[in-house]
């Protein structure tokens, strides 16, 4: 009403006063301000968000097996709802992954590749007391990495390493240091195929694969499920590490090395001991390879790495380089039993 009266007065009619008062200071919310981060580094992956229901049933997430509250729907402990508007909606949801999962199985047939996730909390109860909301993020991931284009019908599907890729993105987003990844048994992943992520020492989330039989409890396709859960209590109360380097003023020297090792040793142990061998004279370790056939041996795999020397006051020689090389592999040979592939 008091706008049309403006407008019907005249806005230009209206004589200009200041504020008699200061403005009040800005007031931010870190928590919100975090969260909306992380959305916005989801988002920049191309994963799409989803808002599911706080609400849901026992039945329905029996079919995510959870690894803090195992047997069936009847005999997990929920917060339930005394008067609830619906027979699937009795109770408060205690896992988030089941809920994106969901919303998975309801688009699986409209689309070849999902990629979701959802911010949210999940409810726990407490004896005589409200219950714990606990912050999570799920992400769900399933379908063809590319589409298909004139000379590849198909692309190929989605796995484990895609899921492992966009989350090393995320962490190093928020500026997460000291990230490992460690094999994880959980009756939800595939065998093998599941890892737990810690971030200084401390478990923030489990990624992996939908195990074959949790797969077939919901209408998906064919096309293996990625998915992955973590913490955001755990992970929003590690402190970013904001690391600047100035920008060096010499040459590096870029080579390659493939090291033939036992396939139960995992590549981040033969990459932490590179690192530790090379010292400050390596700047940069990558692994781009990874092989098996039965020409290296069973049992083996070998595993390429780019290694770049740099020193930040002169420029290596190929001596220097060739030293640091050599240092690198009787290393390995000596503490892991490695092997340099020559062919």
């Amino acid at each position: 009403m008091l706008e049309e009266i403006a407008r019907l007065y005249g806005y230009d009619r209206i004589p200009d006063t200041r504020m008699a008062d200061e403005l009040p200071p800005q007031v931010g919310n870190p928590q919100n301000e975090w969260e909306e981060r992380l959305r916005d580094i989801l988002v920049t992956l191309r994963l799409q968000e989803v808002v599911t229901y706080h609400l849901t049933s026992p039945e329905r997430e029996a079919r995510l097996p959870l690894a803090d509250q195992p047997g069936t729907a009847q005999e997990r402990d929920y917060v339930r709802i005394a008067n609830p508007i619906t027979p699937e909606r009795g109770v408060m949801r205690r896992s988030l992954l089941a809920s994106v999962l969901d919303v998975v199985e309801r688009n699986a047939r409209l689309r070849d590749t999902l990629a979701f996730f959802e911010i949210g909390p999940v409810f726990h109860p407490r004896p005589a007391d409200l219950p714990d909301e606990a912050c999570r993020l799920a992400i769900v991931m399933t379908g063809r990495r590319y589409e298909g284009a004139w000379d590849t019908k198909d692309g190929p599907n989605l796995d484990f390493f895609d899921l492992k890729g966009l989350v090393e993105v995320m962490l190093a987003g928020l500026r997460l240091m000291d990230v490992t990844y460690a094999p994880q048994a959980h009756p939800a992943y595939h065998p093998g195929k599941c890892a737990a992520v810690s971030v200084g020492g401390r478990l923030v989330g489990v990624i992996g694969q939908l195990h074959s039989q949790v797969q077939d409890g919901y209408e998906f396709a064919e096309a293996p499920v990625l998915a992955a859960e973590f913490d955001l209590d755990v992970l929003r109360a590690i402190q970013p590490v904001y690391e600047i380097k100035p920008v060096p003023e010499y040459p590096p020297v870029l080579e390659d090395i493939a090291m033939i090792v036992d396939d139960s040793i995992p590549a981040a142990q033969v990459e932490a001991l590179i690192r530790r061998v090379g010292g400050g004279m390596l700047s940069g370790v990558r692994l781009f390879d990874i092989y098996r056939s039965e020409q290296i041996g069973a049992g083996k795999k070998s595993l390429a790495y780019n290694l770049t020397y740099q020193a930040p006051d002169r420029t290596l020689t190929d001596a220097e380089a060739g030293q640091m090389r050599k240092k690198i592999i009787r290393h390995l040979e000596q503490e892991l039993g490695a092997k340099l592939r020559s062919d």
